[in-house]
């Protein structure tokens, strides 16, 4: 498996992250991002992301800006430790024949301050240190260095940041700069490889979905089309077929409206575009019925079939969920996808949440319906309409309005005569506070 690792620095410290990471060159591809200040880094990892598998940053301070927007990736950094510091006080002290008295530090710690002095048979009565604890942004280290420069303090400054170099630099104030070697960078570049073959490992997980689809016999037992009801049966087949081909899988129908899905750990998480809340959305607007699914990952497919049964048990305690097992039990859930529309349109009129509570049918379903009204430019739907747009039989489509006007979340205005034979066709219309809100 070939790795892509996100460099994420200063110019400097990328150009010698790339130089190491070439001898890796045949099990990683270097995706270099050069940034000016160590805060652009949580914006580089919020537009990259899918481009790369496993990040390392130059440092604690890019990191810490970016961890945040870190889901599932790992991500790597080199610490300030006793080779680095030593490297900095040797050029201090012997080339430069500084007092330690007299220098400010920032990103070191005291007690790896102590140990390396002692080390190095050093001493320091009382260091100025401005340890690292959560990320400071570079004119509040330049602040920190200056102040003390001011205040007759200290003759230089020792900073682990490129960009309180150059700030220094250029009001003029003697500065050190703390650089990661060579050897350094290999050591992570060693851990990345590590990391990677465990990730390849875990995207060759197999993957079993099981989704269900509850209530759908009350439509087998009521007095319908023959043909209606095996049309439904094929759209929602098509819908379930869709989805499987997304995500490089097969699925087996198991009868009684249930189905279970192959697939591996990898071709499933890198199929963002077709959430499994977006198929659960499709497939209640097809039946208007209660859809859920349970995913599991495991090494084997048995252990990943039990674990989408666990995640299935869940998933219907919430209704209309997904919900995820991972290979170590772990469970996840219920699955948000940002864009779905379940999560985008909601109401907070009580008495059409009772009606849509009453009638079985989501927030959802009514806020298409209010779309594809306004889509026509006219004030009225038809089944035959709703049918044609949101893709569901006109049976389901006449049910669910009829059912909205049963309980006065929308009102019946009229029939209309069918240009060939057939019965006068119910026309409705979204009542108008509806209609005309955004």
């Amino acid at each position: 498996m070939i790795i892509r690792v996100g460099l994420v620095g200063p110019k400097d410290s990328v150009e010698l992250m790339k130089k190491v990471g070439r001898e890796f060159a045949d099990r990683v591809v270097l995706i270099p991002f050069v940034y000016q200040r160590a805060e652009e880094a949580a914006t580089i990892v919020v537009e990259n992301e899918p481009e790369v598998d496993i990040w390392f940053f130059s440092g604690i301070g890019p990191y810490s800006m970016a961890k945040q927007h870190l889901h599932k990736q790992k991500a790597f950094y080199p610490q300030i430790n006793a080779s680095v510091l030593t490297k900095v006080l040797l050029e201090l002290v012997y080339r430069d024949g500084l007092s330690l008295d007299r220098v400010s530090f920032d990103t070191v710690s005291e007690m790896h301050f102590r140990e390396t002095l002692e080390e190095l048979g050093l001493t320091c009565e009382q260091p100025y240190l401005n340890p690292y604890q959560e990320f400071r942004l570079t004119n509040h280290l330049v602040a920190y260095h200056t102040a003390l420069v001011r205040e007759g303090k200290v003759d230089a400054c020792v900073t682990g940041m490129l960009s309180v170099t150059e700030e220094l630099q250029r009001q003029g104030i003697k500065v050190y700069r703390m650089g990661f070697t060579r050897l350094t960078f290999r050591e992570i570049f060693k851990q990345i490889l590590q990391e990677g073959e465990t990730l390849h490992f875990k995207r060759s997980q197999i993957a079993v979905q099981l989704l269900e689809v509850s209530d759908m016999d009350k439509l087998a037992n009521e007095p319908a089309n023959a043909y209606d009801l095996r049309r439904l049966d094929l759209k929602l087949q098509e819908i379930v077929l869709d989805y499987t081909e997304s995500i490089s899988g097969s699925f087996v129908s198991l009868g009684n409206y249930k189905f279970i899905l192959f697939s591996t750990r990898g071709s499933f998480e890198d199929n963002p575009a077709f959430h499994p809340t977006c198929l659960l959305e499709k497939i209640m607007l097809l039946t208007n019925s209660t859809a859920n699914m349970g995913i599991g990952f495991g090494v084997t497919a048995l252990a990943a079939e039990r674990n989408a049964q666990l995640a299935l048990v869940h998933a219907k305690k919430h209704g209309n969920a997904a919900i995820l097992v991972d290979h170590d039990g772990s469970i996840e859930g219920p699955l948000r996808q940002a864009k779905s529309i379940s999560y985008e349109y909601w109401t907070e009129d009580k008495e059409i949440s009772e009606g849509l509570k009453k009638a079985g049918v989501s927030i959802t379903t009514l806020n298409k319906i209010i779309s594809v009204q306004k889509a026509l430019g006219q004030n009225y739907i038809s089944a035959a309409e709703m049918a044609e747009w949101m893709g569901m039989t006109p049976r389901n489509a006449r049910r669910i309005l009829s059912d909205l006007a049963e309980h006065n979340v929308i009102e019946q205005i009229g029939e209309e005569t069918p240009t060939n034979r057939g019965r006068p066709r119910k026309i409705y219309r979204v009542l108008p506070a509806l209609s005309d809100s955004p």
